[in-house]
């Protein structure tokens, strides 16, 4: 199977729909499947490396960064070029990762080919209309609409969680909806450079340090982890909340700390290379987030991984998978969330925690979720019947309509918005 995944964020853009196109992408090839990604250009990839190496298979097209989302990208140009190319790499299905401008690509792609199209849902957007210009553009209840149309026409979308699936259905999608959870994959024999990183951090051995790891965003709610600390010293005086990862609210959080007095407790490391995850987690004593926009959590597996416990809020995909309290532990307010804190830093053990851990990174594997997705492939092909439209270039109403109601609002370049809004037919270079 010939298969064409559009995504606006891909590798070496760190965030969770990059990391699960990448693990989609793999599982799919592994299974015998021939993979295709259409993402935007990234300042950090050189156009001589495309095509070749972790490039190849890989199509970039002209972008530019979001207003008020920098480290995320909007393309503005290539899609007569996109249809091109996946006609040459004959597409059987296209499945699109995000409701932008690749989406909005990938569905125009379907539609000239006539093949399937297939979506998976990954962000909760009600919660992040404050980057749109601090909402005033798009408020959260004009999310239903827009998500609605985008969602019109496609032939399947895929839910990662409970949570994903309810909220499309009470929006009126009618569209066949699996829910499968991202799978994650990692590698055996993981270097552990924990003692290293305490060292380079200047916290002791012993010393009880809390983990944050992962976007710093106002949505996370990182302001109420900080808010909670001083009850978690009264009792663990030399305690350290670590945040690792950065993000818009990293500023006014360090602010937010040196206020309350705790700037000595709270250490902001900044953006992760991957190959470190894995050492911080092991560092920690315990991974916290209060966020309450997560329709999955990928970081929470990874601290399962690393035998390290989690708390969190409420989220019905954590509750499946906490089958323990050594796995960890889903709280409803800031007291409890204190409390379990401390329960983890006064080093509750558990000697079946690793048995625990194993069955839940069974479950949520890499290789479960290609199995999954490629099942659901077969199904949306094999039900699928072109369009009966006459063959045009144009773009069609749902899809003039769509991008009427999200791209042409943005604050974007007017020649931005008149290509993306009527398809002007500009051919790229990139590859």
């Amino acid at each position: 199977m010939n298969i064409g995944l559009f995504t606006d964020t891909y590798f070496p853009q760190v965030s969770g729909v990059s990391t699960s196109t990448q693990i989609l992408a793999q599982q799919l090839e592994a299974q015998g499947n021939n993979v295709y990604i259409f993402t935007t250009t990234d300042p950090k990839v050189k156009r001589s490396q495309y095509g070749r190496g972790p490039e190849k298979n890989i199509y970039r097209f002209s972008s530019i960064p979001y207003t008020g989302f920098k480290d995320r990208r909007i393309t503005f140009r290539g899609f007569f070029e996109a249809i091109e190319i996946a006609r040459t790499l004959r597409l059987d299905i296209v499945h699109t990762q995000t409701e932008f401008s690749l989406g909005l690509m990938g569905r125009i792609t379907a539609r000239e080919l006539k093949i399937p199209l297939v979506h998976t849902y990954h962000t909760m957007y009600q919660d992040y209309t404050h980057y749109v210009m601090n909402g005033r553009l798009i408020k959260a209840g004009g999310v239903e609409v827009i998500i609605r149309a985008f969602l019109k026409s496609v032939n399947g979308v895929i839910a990662p969680s409970q949570r994903v699936y309810d909220t499309l259905r009470g929006y009126g999608v009618s569209a066949p909806m699996p829910i499968i959870p991202t799978g994650v994959s990692f590698p055996k024999n993981q270097l552990d450079r924990s003692a290293e990183l305490r060292k380079e951090l200047g916290i002791r051995p012993k010393q009880p340090v809390i983990l944050s790891l992962g976007r710093v965003a106002f949505e996370k709610n990182l302001e109420e982890l900080i808010n909670i600390l001083p009850d978690v010293i009264d009792r663990f005086h030399n305690v350290i909340l670590v945040v690792a990862g950065d993000g818009p609210a990293r500023e006014e959080l360090t602010e937010h700390a040196r206020a309350l007095g705790l700037a000595k407790h709270v250490k902001f490391v900044g953006m992760v290379e991957h190959k470190n995850v894995y050492s911080y987690y092991r560092m920690a004593d315990v991974f916290a987030s209060p966020s309450t926009s997560e329709s999955q959590g990928l970081t929470f597996i990874e601290a399962v991984n690393a035998n390290r416990p989690f708390v969190a809020m409420p989220n019905l995909y954590l509750q499946q998978i906490t089958k323990s309290k050594m796995i960890g532990t889903i709280v409803e307010n800031n007291e409890e969330m204190a409390q379990a804190i401390e329960y983890y830093l006064a080093d509750a053990k558990n000697k079946n925690k690793d048995h625990d851990c194993q069955e839940v990174l069974r479950e949520v594997g890499a290789e479960k979720f290609g199995e999954d997705v490629l099942r659901f492939y077969t199904q949306i092909i094999a039900e699928y019947r072109p369009p009966h439209a006459k063959d045009t270039d144009e773009p069609t109403d749902d899809e003039i309509g769509y991008a009427r109601q999200l791209l042409g609002r943005l604050p974007l370049p007017k020649v931005a918005k008149r290509r993306i809004l009527k398809g002007k037919k500009e051919v790229d270079s990139n590859k």
